[in-house]
């Protein structure tokens, strides 16, 4: 038989894009189906000439995404990848109801391998098989057609055209309820599979591009001890305890009907701060924003990724800072400044793969020793309060699901029956959150235990403490999961936090700190917008960065 016979009936690589664009249209965007086409008349015309113009405009875009850039020598490839990814894709958004957007993005590629593992479950091999291993062998048992180039350019350039023509033709066809469907749900977008990971892989990769061709701009040089430094004998002990994933909803101090917080229940002045809301709603959007002296409230993410934080400030001040971590890295926030991340072999609470978050207290006095800050080591004439105090921010694994069962050891299952799986979907939902509340339940110990270990250190430290979480989770409300919602649908499960302060009776009077003012402020609304400004406060450090008004303790201060 010769080669041209072999041909015949062969697809070209523009049958294929055409018909890859087909399967992801159909059946890769069930989510995105679901929420266009929720509460509409399944018998009206109207409804059937709206979802059949939005499935000839998806269509368009991804057989104009493929038409841009497969070449017969690399279609199987690359189709091979993108159904492989896609399949991924679709699994998490069906499962967790995830909007793929940038900042969910940049979460999962900063993700620890330790963290993805516990994504992945057995029950995903039949949505694998389905979705990525049956279209994998269809591809690779059908042969392309060759073209001679002239011929194919011609083809794909007429194929392209037609599709842009279709796609706004259907579009325009619908405009006015597909303008208003835009206007008032933007998030929509992140559910059109692949289109949205490719779109936000790219503003990623552009984003970490620019910002790795450039160094952090200085935050808060002009930072000095404020003049009450002066007067002070004793150096001061500020822990930052970062939380992960933790919701106020289910925070007992804050009115759950269980109480999760026991033995922080049991601490004498410790402060509660009951509506607190976070700047994002995944790590990697909140620790820097949080660490930053702009908030949600004016949130630029290249300014703030782009620039120091926090921790910064307070060095130039001349304040020791350490960041140590059980998580998944600062995020930035301390690039160039001493920290640590907990080695998982390190002590009986680690399993070789995870610690356990009181790990973080293990041999933690011989860091303040080694972390001076930058600024103290170069200038002489500082108090010696100053350069022996020190801010420690201990990044906690915390509530990190969806493997909520290994946050805790055994002797914290308390609430029963448990999720002892990460696969959410094989469990009924009170029994992710009695697992889910035993983490809390162990949070709570840890934060007591922090606290215990700053009392034994007040006849040489004037001691502090906060404690706030990065983001919240959903539980299963409203068929939520797990965390990433863009933050403006956000619902208040993944965006308030809890958060509690304590003070020593030393730190309290150096500060002259009125705790019963403080009490009736942790009544009131907070967010994570306050902390850069807050603890700069506490710390008595001056700088222009400063905003007293952001200061939660600043009217509190005698």
């Amino acid at each position: 038989m010769s080669p041209a016979a072999d041909q015949r009936g062969a697809p070209s690589t523009d049958t294929l894009a055409l018909v890859a664009s087909l399967w992801f249209a159909l059946a890769c965007n069930l989510s995105f189906w679901h929420e266009v086409l929720s509460g509409r008349d399944a018998t009206a015309p109207a409804t059937w000439l709206f979802a059949g113009a939005l499935f000839v405009a998806l269509v368009a875009v991804h057989f104009l995404l493929l038409g841009l850039v497969l070449h017969r020598a690399w279609t199987k490839p690359l189709l091979g990848v993108l159904l492989v990814a896609t399949a991924f894709a679709v699994h998490y958004t069906q499962k967790f109801n995830v909007y793929l957007d940038p900042s969910m993005l940049r979460n999962v590629l900063r993700t620890d391998v330790k963290e993805a593992s516990e994504l992945f479950t057995w029950s995903m091999a039949p949505h694998l098989l389905f979705y990525a291993v049956l279209p994998l062998l269809l591809l690779w048992w059908v042969p392309i057609r060759r073209r001679r180039w002239p011929g194919a350019l011609a083809r794909r350039i007429a194929w392209l055209l037609l599709a842009v023509v279709l796609g706004v033709g259907a579009v325009m066809t619908v405009f006015q309820d597909f303008g208003s469907l835009m206007r008032n749900r933007k998030e929509l977008r992140y559910l059109i599979t692949p289109a949205n990971y490719l779109y936000s892989l790219g503003r990623v990769a552009v984003a970490d591009t620019r910002s790795a061709a450039k160094p952090r701009e200085p935050l808060g040089t002009d930072a000095t001890p404020g003049p009450a430094w002066a007067g002070r004998s004793k150096p001061t002990l500020f822990v930052f305890v970062l939380g992960e994933t933790a919701r106020a909803a289910n925070w007992g101090l804050s009115g759950y009907a269980r109480q999760t917080t026991p033995q922080l229940a049991e601490v004498p002045g410790l402060i509660n701060f009951k509506d607190v809301s976070a700047c994002g709603t995944n790590t990697e959007t909140s620790v820097p924003c949080l660490f930053s002296p702009w908030g949600r409230r004016q949130y630029d993410e290249d300014r703030i990724r782009g620039s120091q934080g926090l921790l910064h400030v307070l060095d130039h001040a001349g304040l020791g800072t350490f960041w140590r971590d059980n998580q998944s890295g600062c995020k930035g926030v301390c690039d160039g400044l001493p920290n640590e991340r907990l080695a998982t072999t390190a002590s009986t609470l680690c399993d070789g793969e995870r610690c356990l978050d009181e790990a973080l207290l293990r041999d933690l006095d011989a860091p303040l020793v080694s972390a001076v800050s930058t600024a103290a080591s170069a200038a002489a004439g500082r108090s010696k309060a100053l350069t022996n105090s020190r801010v420690v921010v201990l990044h906690m694994l915390g509530n990190h699901g969806p493997a909520y069962y290994k946050r805790y050891p055994a002797s914290f299952r308390r609430f029963e029956p448990t999720c002892d799986t990460p696969d959410l979907r094989q469990c009924e939902i009170p029994q992710i959150v009695n697992t889910y509340d035993n983490a809390l339940l162990y949070t709570d110990h840890v934060l007591a235990r922090t606290i215990d270990w700053l009392k034994a250190r007040q006849d040489h430290y004037d001691t502090a403490l906060i404690y706030v979480s990065d983001h919240g989770e959903s539980l299963g409300e409203n068929r939520l999961f797990l965390h990433g919602v863009p933050y403006a649908i956000a619902p208040k499960e993944q965006t308030q936090v809890p958060m509690v302060a304590w003070f020593s009776p030393g730190f309290t009077d150096s500060r002259r700190l009125d705790l019963g003012c403080v009490q009736a402020r942790a009544n009131q609304p907070a967010s994570h917008d306050h902390l850069f400004h807050s603890v700069l406060g506490l710390m008595d450090v001056k700088t222009a960065v400063r905003e007293p008004a952001m200061d939660l303790f600043a009217p509190c201060r005698r």
